[in-house]
């Protein structure tokens, strides 16, 4: 007997029955077999193996498939956990999923492993690779399944099988003398890995679990062809060079101290820079018609019953107790601006009302995931919230995307992407409700002409939301803005308007946000600038560097004219040589340096530099200082 496939081109191809991907491969050309690295059948990616389906429609997948490089990745984690296995036969295996831009995988051993244990483990998984070993799919009962997880000691391995639910099948795949619970697909033999480096060691508690043991997980990434790896490790030292924690503390920005978990101290200079986002702005605030508010820092638990963050939010939040009283300290400024907005009546004239508010919010983040600024335990939003008619929602949300849009053109964000998040399984509200929210933000998005994508289940408790990210200048995707739509708290909270008619009608809320934390931009900004931030950011903005002694009371007068048109300024007069004095400050980033000689002294002049752009030549003081406000006051 045979069956009939259908390729990509539409045409029929009849194979014999029982013939799998890789003889439909083979039949095609021996070159396509050796790129071959599974099969795609009727939409579903599968192993190489897999018996083709007849009338189903097939595609090899090699490297050039989008799909492929998640699939390498995922077998070279296997790859790591065979090594590992056969170097420390003690070891138990945990998990070993992909991530963005690599994989890693979770052992229980008695000594962590360290990033000096990882070269040997790499010579090894390459031994692995030479010797070609086959990856065979198996699949198992359940009972059968935990017997053998039982034989072969791997107790995390049996607790992952039992949690499934009884009469199930168990997919497996076994790798010469490596056998490992996964649904696949895999390579076909590990002499398909050719491309891969093991990065670094990290400890991570079984399934996220403080009280569960603490593993030792070790990560790395893999790519089909040298090239691609030498590329993404290249671009990994560039990170690195970058890291905000590293740069932070050279630069003298901000700190962190065990004494405040995940709390990050700004010094002068961090401050200035913090300062500058809020006056930027609070600036376009006034442009865009906002009202700043200012609101509580701890509020009766009575109200987060009310917003529903009690029962949906309790476990990020924090707690107090005062003259038998029980107080949040608030993680959001949302249900203070409802409360604010429901003391007073409101007419239909009245709205939209805009509420902007630089309010300090504390979340409880578990410290496995905080990470310097970028995922912090207090902080500060660009906060908004806006109360509007329903006729007033698409041109609310216009206006939304038209200030964000400014915004990251200002930063030199490139490259944004749009995702809309929906309705998760814990909400609140009727599924007409949320078919409304985020039918409203698909349009907005349409409108504005902004292709999206669609996030399922991630949308917040009481609303959907449309989630902005920018590329750095490494071309990494950091997640900024956000827009929600929310019927729930001005339902909640009883909020009312006066319509034209004279009658009562519940007002829709927009929740807002540009650069979402401050410090959490601050930290994706220090990376993406390299700490060179433009010069309106910059904590220093000029530093007067005289060369002579004689040359002194010029610098002198040069830096107090600067600082009286409002510039920050530094003046080095220690006794260094120029060089030094240049060196360092090109270290701390300073955008322009001034340097003074006994010629610029006479002559009311100064020789520019610039930290990129080298010397600028000479030049009157009184024209660059016009000059360089000129270009702050632009924000350029």
């Amino acid at each position: 007997m045979s069956i009939s496939v259908r390729l990509p081109d539409d045409s029929l191809r009849p194979m014999p029955e029982g013939a799998t991907g890789a003889d439909l491969a083979l039949g095609i050309g021996t070159r396509l077999l050796d790129a071959a690295l599974a099969i795609r059948q009727d939409g579903h990616l599968s192993d190489l193996k897999t018996p083709l389906v007849d009338g189903a429609k097939v595609e090899i997948v090699t490297s050039k498939d989008p799909e492929s490089l998640d699939l390498i990745r995922h077998s070279t984690a296997h790859l790591l956990a065979q090594a590992v296995k056969r170097l420390y036969p003690h070891a138990r295996v945990g998990i070993g999923p992909t991530i963005e831009d690599g994989f890693y995988y979770d052992f229980l051993v008695p000594t962590p492993f360290t990033p000096e244990d990882l070269p040997a483990i790499e010579a090894e998984m390459r031994r692995i690779v030479a010797e070609g070993v086959e990856v065979v799919h198996e699949v198992l009962g359940r009972d059968e399944a935990i017997a053998r997880f039982e034989a072969m000691g791997e107790p995390l391995k049996v607790e992952i099988v039992s949690s499934i639910p009884a009469g199930e099948r168990i997919s497996g795949y076994r790798q010469g003398d490596f056998y490992d619970l996964c649904r696949g697909p895999h390579v076909p033999a590990t002499s398909k890995l050719k491309a891969f480096k093991l990065l670094t060691t990290a400890g991570a508690y079984w399934k996220g679990d403080e009280k569960n043991p603490m593993l030792s997980r070790i990560y790395g990434t893999a790519f089909h062809t040298q090239k691609e790896l030498d590329e993404h490790l290249k671009r990994l030292e560039e990170a690195k060079a970058r890291d905000h924690r590293k740069l932070g503390k050279e630069l003298g920005l901000y700190s962190f101290h065990p004494e405040a978990p995940a709390s990050p101290f700004f010094h002068p200079k961090g401050t200035v820079v913090y300062n500058e986002l809020v006056t930027y702005i609070r600036e376009l605030y006034f442009k865009y018609g906002y009202s700043e508010v200012i609101t509580p820092q701890i509020l009766d638990v009575a109200l987060w019953k009310t917003s529903g963050h009690y029962e949906n939010y309790a476990e990020n939040m924090y707690f107090t107790t005062a003259e038998e009283r029980e107080y949040a300290v608030k993680p959001m400024n949302c249900p203070g601006h409802c409360l604010m907005f429901g003391s007073q009546k409101h007419s239909y004239r009245d709205l939209p009302i805009r509420y902007a508010d630089f309010g300090r919010l504390h979340r409880y983040e578990r410290s496995g995931v905080t990470h310097g600024l970028t995922r912090v335990r207090t902080f500060c939003q660009d906060d908004g919230h806006i109360y509007c008619a329903p006729e007033q929602v698409k041109a609310e949300m216009a206006a939304f995307l038209a200030l964000l849009q400014e915004v990251y053109d200002t930063f030199g964000f490139e490259g944004m992407r749009v995702a809309l998040s929906t309705r998760p399984e814990k909400r609140l509200g009727s599924d007409a409700i949320w078919d409304a929210a985020e039918g409203a933000l698909g349009e907005a998005l349409d409108e504005a002409g902004m292709p999206y994508t669609l996030n399922p289940g991630e949308g917040a408790f009481y609303g959907p939301k449309i989630e902005f990210q920018i590329l750095d200048a490494l071309k990494r995707p950091w997640q900024l803005g956000t827009l929600q739509v929310d019927y729930m708290l001005p339902e909640r909270f009883d909020l009312k308007y006066t319509k034209a008619d004279g009658g009562e009608a519940r007002p829709i809320m927009l929740h807002r946000a540009i650069l979402g934390s401050l410090e959490r931009f601050m930290g994706i900004l220090v990376e993406h600038t390299a700490g060179a931030f433009p010069a309106w950011l910059a904590p220093v903005q000029m530093a007067v560097l005289p060369i002579t002694d004689r040359a002194h009371a010029f610098a002198s007068e040069a830096a107090d004219r600067a600082k009286a048109q409002g510039l920050r300024v530094e003046l080095d007069l220690r006794n260094e040589s120029l060089k030094a004095k240049i060196r360092e400050a090109q270290l701390a980033k300073v955008p322009y340096m001034l340097v003074i000689g006994d010629r610029e002294a006479d002559s009311g002049t100064v020789s520019v530099r610039h930290r990129h752009r080298g010397d600028l030549g000479v030049q009157p003081l009184d024209g660059f200082l016009t000059a360089l406000v000129a270009e702050i006051a632009e924000r350029r």
